[in-house]
């Protein structure tokens, strides 16, 4: 409890000291700033393009430390007083859409239309927000910040980004803030467990009239997706399944000699995460026979992790939205944080803005909400690195 007041001490300084009028400006400039990094296309594993361009961002606001690593994450590093710790502030990169997807933004008011738009370059933007207020302004904060504009969130990249980004600063730094752009008013503490499997089913084949009753790599694999469907599972803890993609076959008229589905399996729980991926062995043990073959392939593996609700992260995140009158709502979820949560490192997802129709062509953001996501960061963020900073001590 000591804890948790001496870090609200820090933000309501922190507020009450800050030059907020700097945010009219800075607002308009990240707005702008989403729309440029949303127009360059950056699918899950081709985030070359963006990463260069927020590289050359990084450069123009004086960061230090800049490299682009193999897999696309893009690092920068603002020098603190101290150098005992660090925190790492991140964005992903990587969107759901095509690289051939129409990119097109339009206008309507306090809102702002474009696929990937508030998923995830809201938050990009926010990002290199942060680094421009405490730059511009010349504020040496009390330790250094890490930012890192991640690739691979999204699908089937794995996490891949913040894994290898989180391998390379885990000695550096205490505590993470992550950001989403459209979770503004939300505190994600605690990452789900998600585990994907492709699984393919292969058989002789042949013609569907000379050959009819032979085994179907097609027939067998909506066979077995039917069977685990009919799964039961726990609402509590909550878990869940999706069977999101399945394909295969060359011919109406010819027995399916391969085939696949895509199985998206979650939960709350490490546990019964692992209950369900034996029910789902079991079937394909099951459905297995000479004539009839199956392979499954790993595709995600995200895992479980949480702070309390009473961490002093989670309840100075609270403490920022309730000094602009906002009640936060605490969430759980599957984002980057996932992966320093599961090493035991407190890390708190925040918003940007808030919008809506998120991986849809017609997703969107709201403008007017930026100042405040703005205002909770820089305030989030400084108080986090003071109070790490004076833990390490």
């Amino acid at each position: 409890m000591k804890c948790v007041k001496i870090m609200k001490s820090y933000i309501k300084t922190i507020y009450s000291q800050w030059n907020w009028k700097i945010l009219d400006d800075l607002s308009d400039w990240i707005v702008e700033e989403a729309i440029r990094v949303q127009q360059i296309p950056a699918p899950t594993f081709d985030e070359k393009a963006r990463a260069e361009y927020i590289s050359t961002v990084f450069n123009d606001l004086k960061l230090t430390d800049i490299s682009i690593d193999d897999v696309y994450n893009v690092y920068g590093r603002l020098e603190g007083k101290s150098s005992d710790t660090g925190i790492l502030v991140l964005a992903h990169t990587d969107t759901v859409f095509p690289a051939d997807t129409d990119l097109t933004v339009k206008r309507n008011g306090n809102y702002i239309y474009g696929p990937g738009l508030g998923d995830n370059s809201m938050g990009v933007a926010g990002l290199l927000g942060l680094a421009k207020a405490l730059t511009d302004e010349g504020h040496q904060p009390p330790c250094d910040i890490w930012f890192v504009a991640n690739s691979c969130e999204e699908g089937l990249g794995d996490l891949k980004g913040i894994k290898a980004a989180f391998d390379t600063l885990k000695d550096k730094i205490s505590a993470v803030v992550n950001l989403e752009g459209l979770a503004f008013g939300h505190i994600y503490n605690a990452g789900i467990a998600v585990h994907r499997l492709h699984i393919t089913a292969t058989a002789d084949g042949g013609h569907s009239w000379l050959h009819f009753g032979r085994p179907s790599a097609i027939h067998g694999i909506v066979q077995l997706g039917a069977k685990i469907t009919a799964l039961d599972v726990p609402t509590q803890p909550r878990t869940s399944f999706n069977i999101g993609m399945i394909d295969g076959g060359h011919a109406i008229n010819a027995i399916g000699t391969k085939s696949s589905l895509w199985l998206d399996m979650r939960s709350v729980s490490p546990k019964a995460l692992d209950n369900l991926r034996k029910k789902v062995y079991a079937l394909i043990n099951e459905a297995q026979h000479d004539n009839l073959r199956f392979e499954v392939e790993v595709v995600g593996d995200r895992p479980a992790g949480s702070i309390s609700n009473t961490h002093v992260l989670v309840q100075g995140a609270l403490a920022t939205l309730a000094e602009m009158g906002i009640k936060g709502a605490l969430e759980v979820g599957s984002t980057d944080g996932n992966v320093p949560l599961s090493h035991g490192y407190p890390t708190v997802t925040v918003g940007i803005t808030r919008g809506g129709n998120a991986h849809r062509l017609d997703e969107f953001v709201e403008v007017a909400p930026v100042k405040s996501g703005m205002k909770q960061l820089i305030t989030l963020a400084l108080a986090t690195a003071q109070y790490y900073t004076d833990q390490s001590k």
